[in-house]
């Protein structure tokens, strides 16, 4: 359990915005690159400091749980966009939701000094050696970890990547990324689809190179469980090569 405290808020577009925290703490940080997890915990409304919890196992879901409200934390998943361990600084990228959601609100709120915490998860994009290129797609929740893996992947790596956005205002012009990548970029731009639809059926139209691939897709769970259901029935992707990750579910809030 790492805790830490704001830096800086920096808006990024309409929809994102990036929470620096920082501390000495973060020297018990491994950096691992590419979709790094890590449990985010910030105080709720009213809340005064945070409480962490205090054991590094998997104990610590009861230990929050049992807290009453008026001291338990929020948690929430989230990817680390940047880690810069010679500034004790981490990079939290936040899509926004207008507040309605326990995150966006604090994300939007955020100010240097306030408390923050966090626990690593580690990765699940695990690409076999021997696929000839990879596949990645998410809505605005999997954006962050999609350009952070383009970020940390060798020049030799070879991929379509399907990114899907709130509006058009949110596309990024300065995306680092291998020569052999490319992104289509798919802005919903008020039409009224859940997240991840557009994604998922300018999949399923794509025509898409031949060839052994990995897909890493990730999202609001009818994204992932609909595009490996594609996948494996319709295009013969053995489902060993396809890791898919529900971020969250339109219309449910997390647990805590």
């Amino acid at each position: 359990m790492i805790t830490l405290e704001v830096v800086r808020n920096t808006r990024l577009s309409p929809h994102f915005t990036t929470v620096t925290l920082g501390g000495p703490a973060l020297e018990r940080l491994r950096p691992m690159g590419f979709d790094q997890t890590v449990r985010l915990f910030f105080p709720r409304d009213g809340q005064i400091g945070l409480r962490m919890p205090t054991l590094s196992n998997e104990a610590w879901m009861a230990q929050v749980l049992l807290l009453p409200k008026s001291r338990r934390p929020w948690v929430r998943n989230y990817t680390i966009r940047r880690f810069r361990p010679e500034a004790y600084e981490v990079d939290i990228e936040f899509a926004l939701h207008g507040g309605t959601s326990p995150a966006s609100a604090w994300a939007l709120r955020a100010r240097p000094g306030d408390p923050a915490g966090i626990f690593d998860m580690g990765i699940s994009y695990l690409p076999p050696s021997d696929a000839a290129w990879h596949l990645l797609v998410g809505d605005e929740s999997a954006l962050p970890a999609i350009l952070a893996i383009l970020e940390h992947a060798p020049a030799s790596l070879v991929a379509e990547v399907f990114l899907e956005v709130p509006e058009t205002a949110d596309i990024r012009t300065d995306v680092a990324h291998p020569q052999g990548v490319r992104i289509h970029w798919l802005p919903r731009d008020g039409t009224a689809t859940t997240p991840g639809e557009l994604a998922l059926e300018t999949v399923k139209r794509a025509a898409l190179p031949a060839g052994r691939f990995y897909t890493w897709v990730a999202g609001e769970s009818r994204l992932p469980t609909g595009l490996r259901r594609h996948l494996v029935n319709d295009r013969g992707t053995p489902r060993g090569d396809i890791a898919f990750i529900g971020y969250w579910r339109h219309g449910r809030s997390s647990p805590g």
